[in-house]
């Protein structure tokens, strides 16, 4: 899901690239996220809309929908379906709280209307199967042409009914929404996109140090340890590039000027890798942020999601120790910043100016955790697992 983006002026004076929906919404007492986009659900909905058509082409249906989680999904289905056709409602209830009673009732009745007509049944969802055999049965007892259910949601997981669901917008786990006319506690109907309950909570690490310090490594055998997702900046930034994205392609306009790339650019490109994950256990950022700035940034990007930076863990070696790794990594990496020790050195105090600082920031936050980057890969590991157990 990629909403539209607008940029707003960060509270540490950089711009700070925000999303025009919100990533977390509250309800109540429940916290949702965004699961699927209005223009995903405009497409399901035109799918629909034409299967229907395509099938009562020589007559003219009745849509009976079912209130009041339908109404908007009726509201789009009726007005993209390109044939005539006759609308009445129906409203019935199954579900308190995030979950089916199991007890369906009936709080208004079908309209007589649709004797010896051909009904569809316009549904929100369809999941344990409750209120559509409540419907059935209510059919069953009037002298109707043909009955076809057409539900935007169907899960499958939970469905434990026998009728056939004749046309289905999308096929979900079985998951609580809310949006698109579906509520929680009769809050969220009027949202346009669908988001779904938040589940558990994130474990966000910046993973940071000095050019040599093994991060990238590291990074790699934490990610598989917690389940985490590993999001390096170098990745991101040269996918972009590469694969010409509008990100990628607006950054190689400052680029080619000889210029920095904004810090707004680098947050769009990975707050763009992070809603690719919307089911995420955590992040494991690496190579960003590289000032305070961009911190600050990077926290307000999660605190859109309802979520924050857990630690930010240092990886510490001596200069010394690193300009030898950094030289002899040189020898088959090919990169000529890392075969000129000036240049090595330079890096470091360039680190220093900038990066460095970010310990200030994070201790401040109670958050900064130093860790002795010597030795074997193994032994590293175990020392950066013994912080990250107690986040």
């Amino acid at each position: 899901m990629l909403p539209a983006r607008s940029i707003l002026k960060g509270k540490n004076g950089i711009f700070a690239t925000l999303l025009a929906i919100q990533l977390v919404i509250k309800l109540h007492d429940k916290y949702f996220v965004p699961y699927i986009s209005e223009a995903q659900l405009q497409q399901a909905t035109q799918n629909i809309a034409q299967q229907i058509a395509g099938d009562f082409k020589d007559e003219t249906p009745m849509f009976v929908v079912v209130l009041n989680g339908a109404f908007i999904f009726a509201s789009d289905l009726i007005k993209q379906y390109p044939g005539n056709c006759e609308v009445s409602f129906v409203k019935l209830s199954s579900y308190y709280g995030l979950s089916s009673t199991g007890i369906v009732k009936t709080l208004l009745d079908v309209s007589d209307q649709v004797e010896g007509k051909s009904v569809i049944v316009v549904e929100d969802i369809v999941d344990t199967g409750n209120t559509l055999e409540e419907l059935i049965s209510m059919f069953s007892n009037l002298n109707i042409k043909q009955l076809k259910i057409a539900a935007m949601f169907y899960k499958s997981e939970a469905y434990d009914g026998d009728y056939n669901i004749d046309y289905v917008g999308m096929e979900i786990p079985d998951k609580f929404i809310v949006g698109y006319g579906l509520d929680y506690n009769e809050l969220g109907r009027n949202l346009p996109e669908v988001y779904k309950i938040k589940e558990g909570e994130m474990r966000n690490l910046v993973l940071f140090g000095p050019p040599g310090a093994g991060k990238g490594t590291q990074a790699e055998f934490l990610k598989e340890k917690y389940n985490l997702i590993h999001i390096s900046t170098g990745v991101v930034f040269r996918y972009n590039i590469k694969n010409e994205t509008g990100l990628g392609k607006l950054a190689r306009t400052y680029i080619d000027a000889g210029d920095l790339v904004p810090d707004e650019v680098t947050i769009d490109m990975l707050k763009d890798e992070v809603l690719k994950h919307p089911d995420a256990n955590g992040f494991i950022f690496d190579g960003f942020p590289r000032t305070e700035a961009q911190a600050a940034a990077l926290d307000e990007l999660l605190d859109q999601l309802g979520e924050t930076v857990n630690g930010c863990i240092a990886l510490e070696v001596d200069t010394e120790v690193l300009v030898q790794r950094l030289l002899e990594r040189g020898k088959t990496s090919g990169r000529s910043d890392d075969q000129d020790e000036d240049k090595i050195r330079n890096r470091f105090i360039e680190y220093n100016e900038k990066t460095a600082v970010l310990k200030d920031y994070y201790t401040g936050q109670g958050k900064f955790f130093a860790v002795d980057g010597v030795g074997e890969i193994s032994e590293i590991t175990k020392r950066l697992s013994k912080v990250i157990d107690t986040l």
